[in-house]
C-alpha cells in the first residue's frame, strides 16, 4: 500500500519566520582536538597522535617528557570536538559540545576532556572546552573473544561544556539594509512576503530575486530588532509547492505532494514466475554386469504468468484519487516506481519526478 503525505497550502497563514531567515544571523561551526582521559583501558594504547597529544597537554602544565619515552595510553584517547556557535553568542556564554572518538578507542564512557580550544573556519579561537562526558552507548569485551555493543560508545556530549570566547561579527548593526532569504526559492512566495511587509511597513521592502527580499532599516540595534521581530511574526499565505514526486530507488519509499495529478492513461503491469524443480534419480546396474551405480538428473521447467488485466487510470483532481487509483493496481514498490517514471514519459503525470 502507498501512503500519501499532502503539502499542500494550509489554511491558516504561515509566519515569515518559518519561511526563512535574516542573512547573517545564522549560526558558525567549531571544532578542535583534544584528549579525553580517565578511561577504563579502552582507550587508544599507543596511537601516535595519541601519544603526541598528551605530550603536548603534560607540557603546558611545566612536565617534559624525556626523548623516546612514549607511555602506553590505554586510558586515554584522541577525540575531535564539534561545537555549533549561534548567532550574538557574547564572550562567557556556554555551549554544548560533541566528543568523537577518531583513533581506536573503544570506548569512551567515564572520560574527561582535558582543556582544548575550539577553532572557526578563519582558524581563530572561539571558544574553550573542557568537561566529564555524557556516554549514550555502551561496549563490553569478554574473554573469549566476543563482544557486545549498544548504541556508539565512541562518541559522546558535554553539556555546557564550551566557555565562548570570541564573539563573531555579523555586520548586523551596520547598513541601510537588512535581507531576508526564503529557504527555497519561490517567487510567489516572495512577492507574498514582500507585500505583507510593506503592507505593515509601507515601501520598506523590495524583491530582489525569487529567494531574497531587501528591506530598508535605520537606527541602532535597538530599531533594527524590533523591525526583525515585527516582520518575523507577520502572517503569510504560503504558495502551494510546485508538483513533485520523489522516490527513494534504494528503499522504494515514494513521497507525492497535494499538486499532483494524473492524466487520462492506461496502465498494465504483468507477473512473469519462472519455476524449475530438480528432482535427481540413482539408477542402479543390472545384477552381474559390472555397470556403476549413477545419478540422472530429471530437471521440471515451469513458467507462469499472472493474467492482470489493463487499467485505465481517469484524471484525478485530488491527492487520495492517485492514491486510491495505485492502490487498487497492488503493485510492490519496486514496480510502482517503473510505473511513476512510464506514467512520467507518457506525459500523463503533471508532476516533477525526483528519484534520489
Amino acid at each position: 500500500m502507498i501512503a500519501s503525505f499532502a503539502l499542500s497550502a494550509p489554511a491558516a497563514a504561515q509566519r515569515i519566520k518559518d519561511m526563512g531567515q535574516f542573512q547573517g544571523l545564522r549560526a558558525n561551526q567549531l571544532t578542535g582536538y583534544g584528549i579525553v582521559v580517565g578511561l577504563a583501558g579502552t582507550g587508544d594504547d599507543s596511537l601516535d597522535y595519541s601519544t603526541l597529544g598528551m605530550k603536548g597537554a603534560v607540557q603546558r602544565f611545566g612536565l617534559t617528557l624525556p626523548p623516546g619515552v612514549n607511555p602506553a595510553l590505554k586510558n586515554a584517547a584522541a577525540v575531535m570536538v564539534t561545537a555549533e556557535l549561534p548567532p550574538f553568542a557574547k564572550p562567557g556564554q556556554r555551549l554544548d559540545v560533541t566528543v568523537s572518538a577518531i583513533g581506536k578507542a573503544k570506548s569512551l564512557r567515564g572520560g574527561t576532556l582535558v582543556l582544548a580550544p575550539l577553532y572557526g573556519a578563519d582558524g581563530q579561537i572561539y571558544a574553550m572546552v573542557q568537561g566529564n562526558l555524557v556516554i549514550g552507548g555502551l561496549g563490553v569485551d569478554a574473554a573469549d573473544g566476543s563482544k557486545l555493543t549498544v548504541n556508539v560508545p565512541s562518541s559522546g556530549r558535554i553539556a555546557n561544556g564550551a566557555t565562548v570566547e570570541r564573539a563573531v561579527d555579523t555586520g548586523f548593526a551596520t547598513g541601510d539594509w537588512l535581507t531576508f532569504n526564503l529557504h527555497q526559492f519561490d517567487a510567489t512566495n516572495a512577492k507574498r512576503v514582500t507585500d505583507a511587509i510593506n503592507a505593515a511597513v509601507p515601501g520598506s521592502a523590495s524583491m530582489i530575486d525569487g529567494a531574497s527580499i531587501a528591506i530598508r532599516t535605520a537606527g541602532n540595534g535597538d530599531e533594527r530588532m524590533r523591525l526583525i521581530s515585527q516582520i518575523e511574526n507577520l502572517g503569510v499565505q504560503r504558495a502551494e509547492p510546485p508538483a513533485k514526486v520523489i522516490v527513494n530507488a534504494r528503499t522504494g519509499t515514494v513521497v507525492i505532494n497535494g499538486a499532483v495529478r494524473v492524466g487520462t492513461a492506461a496502465v498494465s503491469q504483468g507477473k512473469l514466475t519462472v519455476s524449475i524443480k530438480e528432482s535427481p534419480m540413482v539408477v542402479q546396474p543390472a545384477p552381474f554386469s559390472r555397470g556403476q551405480t549413477a545419478v540422472e538428473q530429471s530437471s521440471n521447467v515451469e513458467v507462469t504468468e499472472e493474467y492482470r488485466p489493463m487499467m485505465a487510470v481517469k484524471p484525478t483532481a485530488s491527492l487520495s484519487e492517485l492514491v486510491d487509483a495505485i492502490n487498487r493496481m497492488g503493485v510492490p514498490p519496486g514496480d510502482l516506481v517503473a510505473i511513476l517514471e512510464a506514467l512520467s514519459q507518457a506525459g500523463a503525470l503533471t508532476a516533477e519526478l525526483v528519484i534520489i
